[in-house]
Protein backbone atom coordinates (compact mmCIF):
# COMPACT_ATOMS: atom_id res chain seq x y z
CA UNK A 1 0.00 0.00 0.00
CA UNK A 2 1.54 3.25 -1.12
CA UNK A 3 1.88 6.35 1.00
CA UNK A 4 -0.29 8.33 -1.44
CA UNK A 5 -3.14 5.83 -1.00
CA UNK A 6 -2.87 6.01 2.77
CA UNK A 7 -3.04 9.78 2.64
CA UNK A 8 -6.16 9.65 0.43
CA UNK A 9 -7.89 7.21 2.78
CA UNK A 10 -6.93 9.32 5.78
CA UNK A 11 -8.39 12.44 4.13
CA UNK A 12 -11.60 10.54 3.29
CA UNK A 13 -11.94 9.32 6.87
CA UNK A 14 -11.48 12.84 8.22
CA UNK A 15 -14.10 14.20 5.84
CA UNK A 16 -16.55 11.45 6.83
CA UNK A 17 -15.90 12.16 10.49
CA UNK A 18 -16.64 15.86 9.98
CA UNK A 19 -19.86 15.04 8.11
CA UNK A 20 -20.99 12.65 10.84
CA UNK A 21 -20.20 15.21 13.54
CA UNK A 22 -22.13 17.89 11.65
CA UNK A 23 -25.13 15.58 11.23
CA UNK A 24 -25.00 14.71 14.93
CA UNK A 25 -25.11 18.39 15.89
CA UNK A 26 -28.08 18.98 13.56
CA UNK A 27 -29.91 15.99 15.01
CA UNK A 28 -29.33 17.23 18.56
CA UNK A 29 -30.63 20.67 17.60
CA UNK A 30 -33.76 19.11 16.06
CA UNK A 31 -34.38 16.98 19.15
CA UNK A 32 -34.06 20.04 21.41
CA UNK A 33 -36.40 22.07 19.17
CA UNK A 34 -39.00 19.30 19.06
CA UNK A 35 -38.89 18.98 22.84
CA UNK A 36 -39.41 22.74 23.18
CA UNK A 37 -42.34 22.65 20.72
CA UNK A 38 -44.03 19.83 22.62
CA UNK A 39 -43.76 21.84 25.83
CA UNK A 40 -45.25 24.91 24.14
CA UNK A 41 -48.18 22.90 22.78
CA UNK A 42 -48.80 21.44 26.24
CA UNK A 43 -48.81 24.95 27.73
CA UNK A 44 -51.23 26.14 25.04
CA UNK A 45 -53.69 23.39 25.96
CA UNK A 46 -53.65 24.46 29.62
CA UNK A 47 -54.04 28.20 29.00
CA UNK A 48 -57.38 29.92 29.49
CA UNK A 49 -56.51 32.19 26.54
CA UNK A 50 -56.11 31.66 22.82
CA UNK A 51 -52.40 31.31 22.00
CA UNK A 52 -50.79 31.54 18.54
CA UNK A 53 -47.54 29.67 17.95
CA UNK A 54 -44.95 31.98 16.33
CA UNK A 55 -41.30 31.66 15.29
CA UNK A 56 -38.52 34.24 15.22
CA UNK A 57 -37.74 35.55 11.74
CA UNK A 58 -34.84 37.75 12.78
CA UNK A 59 -33.56 39.78 15.71
CA UNK A 60 -33.18 43.55 15.83
CA UNK A 61 -29.79 45.08 15.09
CA UNK A 62 -30.02 47.98 17.54
CA UNK A 63 -27.54 47.21 20.36
CA UNK A 64 -29.49 49.47 22.76
CA UNK A 65 -32.84 47.66 22.41
CA UNK A 66 -34.02 44.08 22.71
CA UNK A 67 -36.50 43.33 19.94
CA UNK A 68 -37.31 40.41 17.66
CA UNK A 69 -39.58 39.91 14.66
CA UNK A 70 -41.89 36.87 14.53
CA UNK A 71 -43.64 35.26 11.57
CA UNK A 72 -47.24 35.96 12.63
CA UNK A 73 -49.22 39.18 12.19
CA UNK A 74 -52.69 40.66 11.95
CA UNK A 75 -53.92 37.81 9.75
CA UNK A 76 -53.55 35.52 12.76
CA UNK A 77 -55.13 38.05 15.15
CA UNK A 78 -51.95 39.60 16.56
CA UNK A 79 -52.18 43.16 17.88
CA UNK A 80 -49.87 45.54 19.72
CA UNK A 81 -49.94 44.99 23.47
CA UNK A 82 -50.43 41.23 23.43
CA UNK A 83 -48.24 39.13 25.73
CA UNK A 84 -45.60 36.75 24.39
CA UNK A 85 -44.58 33.74 26.51
CA UNK A 86 -42.76 30.43 26.39
CA UNK A 87 -43.29 27.32 28.51
CA UNK A 88 -41.48 28.86 31.50
CA UNK A 89 -42.66 32.47 31.61
CA UNK A 90 -43.06 35.90 30.04
CA UNK A 91 -40.87 36.78 27.05
CA UNK A 92 -42.21 40.23 26.17
CA UNK A 93 -45.08 41.84 24.30
CA UNK A 94 -46.07 42.71 20.75
CA UNK A 95 -45.25 46.37 20.09
CA UNK A 96 -45.86 46.64 16.32
CA UNK A 97 -47.93 44.47 14.03
CA UNK A 98 -48.03 43.94 10.28
CA UNK A 99 -50.04 41.62 8.05
CA UNK A 100 -47.54 38.74 8.06
CA UNK A 101 -45.17 39.59 10.90
CA UNK A 102 -44.92 41.42 14.22
CA UNK A 103 -42.29 43.13 16.33
CA UNK A 104 -41.88 41.89 19.89
CA UNK A 105 -40.12 43.94 22.57
CA UNK A 106 -38.42 41.53 24.93
CA UNK A 107 -38.68 41.59 28.69
CA UNK A 108 -35.00 42.56 28.96
CA UNK A 109 -35.38 45.75 26.89
CA UNK A 110 -34.40 48.80 28.95
CA UNK A 111 -37.72 50.53 28.30
CA UNK A 112 -39.97 47.56 29.07
CA UNK A 113 -41.72 47.73 32.49
CA UNK A 114 -43.75 44.79 33.81
CA UNK A 115 -45.94 44.98 36.96
CA UNK A 116 -45.19 41.95 39.12
CA UNK A 117 -46.16 40.39 42.44
CA UNK A 118 -44.14 38.27 44.83
CA UNK A 119 -45.50 34.76 45.22
CA UNK A 120 -44.18 34.56 48.79
CA UNK A 121 -45.91 37.60 50.30
CA UNK A 122 -48.00 39.25 47.56
CA UNK A 123 -45.84 42.40 47.45
CA UNK A 124 -46.42 44.33 44.22
CA UNK A 125 -43.65 46.06 42.27
CA UNK A 126 -42.46 46.85 38.74
CA UNK A 127 -39.43 45.30 37.02
CA UNK A 128 -37.53 46.86 34.13
CA UNK A 129 -35.10 45.40 31.62
CA UNK A 130 -31.45 46.40 31.73
CA UNK A 131 -30.60 45.88 28.07
CA UNK A 132 -27.89 43.57 26.85
CA UNK A 133 -26.88 41.84 30.08
CA UNK A 134 -30.11 39.82 30.24
CA UNK A 135 -31.09 40.96 33.73
CA UNK A 136 -34.08 42.79 35.17
CA UNK A 137 -34.20 45.41 37.91
CA UNK A 138 -36.92 46.00 40.48
CA UNK A 139 -36.91 49.77 40.93
CA UNK A 140 -38.17 52.19 43.56
CA UNK A 141 -38.42 49.64 46.37
CA UNK A 142 -37.61 50.93 49.88
CA UNK A 143 -34.56 49.53 51.67
CA UNK A 144 -36.92 48.00 54.24
CA UNK A 145 -39.04 46.19 51.60
CA UNK A 146 -39.67 42.50 52.32
CA UNK A 147 -37.78 41.11 49.33
CA UNK A 148 -35.46 38.10 49.53
CA UNK A 149 -33.10 36.30 47.18
CA UNK A 150 -34.96 33.52 45.44
CA UNK A 151 -38.36 35.24 45.56
CA UNK A 152 -40.46 34.24 42.55
CA UNK A 153 -42.14 37.13 40.74
CA UNK A 154 -45.26 36.68 38.61
CA UNK A 155 -47.39 39.12 36.63
CA UNK A 156 -49.85 41.01 38.83
CA UNK A 157 -52.28 41.63 35.97
CA UNK A 158 -52.97 45.24 36.96
CA UNK A 159 -51.57 46.69 33.71
CA UNK A 160 -54.15 45.05 31.44
CA UNK A 161 -51.40 43.61 29.21
CA UNK A 162 -50.22 40.46 30.95
CA UNK A 163 -52.70 38.02 32.50
CA UNK A 164 -52.07 37.54 36.23
CA UNK A 165 -49.91 34.70 37.48
CA UNK A 166 -47.43 34.31 34.61
CA UNK A 167 -43.84 33.67 35.83
CA UNK A 168 -41.59 36.68 35.16
CA UNK A 169 -38.36 36.44 37.14
CA UNK A 170 -36.53 35.28 40.24
CA UNK A 171 -34.76 37.73 42.57
CA UNK A 172 -31.01 37.07 42.26
CA UNK A 173 -29.24 39.96 44.04
CA UNK A 174 -30.17 42.63 46.59
CA UNK A 175 -28.05 45.62 47.61
CA UNK A 176 -29.27 47.58 50.63
CA UNK A 177 -27.57 50.77 51.78
CA UNK A 178 -29.09 52.94 54.50
CA UNK A 179 -27.60 56.01 52.78
CA UNK A 180 -30.08 55.57 49.92
CA UNK A 181 -33.87 55.55 49.99
CA UNK A 182 -34.22 52.63 47.57
CA UNK A 183 -32.62 49.20 47.41
CA UNK A 184 -30.98 47.83 44.26
CA UNK A 185 -32.76 44.60 43.39
CA UNK A 186 -31.76 42.49 40.40
CA UNK A 187 -33.67 39.56 38.91
CA UNK A 188 -33.13 36.82 36.35
CA UNK A 189 -35.92 36.20 33.81
CA UNK A 190 -37.82 32.95 34.15
CA UNK A 191 -38.29 32.54 30.39
CA UNK A 192 -35.66 31.41 27.90
CA UNK A 193 -35.56 34.80 26.21
CA UNK A 194 -32.32 34.26 24.29
CA UNK A 195 -32.50 30.48 23.91
CA UNK A 196 -35.63 29.62 21.91
CA UNK A 197 -36.97 30.25 18.40
CA UNK A 198 -40.66 29.55 19.01
CA UNK A 199 -43.02 31.38 21.35
CA UNK A 200 -46.72 31.72 22.13
CA UNK A 201 -48.65 34.96 21.63
CA UNK A 202 -51.73 35.35 23.83
CA UNK A 203 -54.40 36.81 21.55
CA UNK A 204 -57.48 36.74 23.80
CA UNK A 205 -59.70 34.70 26.09
CA UNK A 206 -61.07 31.41 24.89
CA UNK A 207 -64.78 31.50 24.15
CA UNK A 208 -66.86 29.82 26.81
CA UNK A 209 -68.81 26.74 25.64
CA UNK A 210 -72.50 27.41 24.87
CA UNK A 211 -74.95 26.68 27.69
CA UNK A 212 -76.88 23.41 27.48
CA UNK A 213 -80.41 23.59 26.05
CA UNK A 214 -83.26 23.85 28.58
CA UNK A 215 -84.76 20.51 29.59
CA UNK A 216 -87.97 19.41 27.92
CA UNK A 217 -91.01 19.47 30.21
CA UNK A 218 -93.00 16.26 30.02
CA UNK A 219 -96.70 16.34 30.93
CA UNK A 220 -100.26 17.04 29.78
CA UNK A 221 -100.95 20.23 27.86
CA UNK A 222 -102.55 23.06 29.78
CA UNK A 223 -106.35 22.83 29.87
CA UNK A 224 -108.32 25.10 27.59
CA UNK A 225 -110.09 28.00 29.21
CA UNK A 226 -113.90 27.54 29.29
CA UNK A 227 -115.93 30.09 27.39
CA UNK A 228 -118.75 31.78 29.30
CA UNK A 229 -122.29 31.95 27.93
CA UNK A 230 -126.01 31.39 28.73
CA UNK A 231 -127.45 27.90 28.73
CA UNK A 232 -130.28 27.36 26.27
Amino acid sequence: MTQARLQRENAQLKQRHLQDASQLVRNQALIAENTHLRKLLAVRERLSEVAVLAEIVYAGHDPFSRKIVIDKGTREGLRAGQAVIDETGVVGQVTREFALSSEVTLLTDKDQPVPVQSVRNGLRAVVYGLGQDGQLEMRFMPVSADIQNGDVLVTSGIDGVYPPGLPVAVVSKIERNSAYAFAKIYCMPSAGIDRNKQYLVLTGSKAAPPPPPPPKVEGNPAPKQAHGGRKP
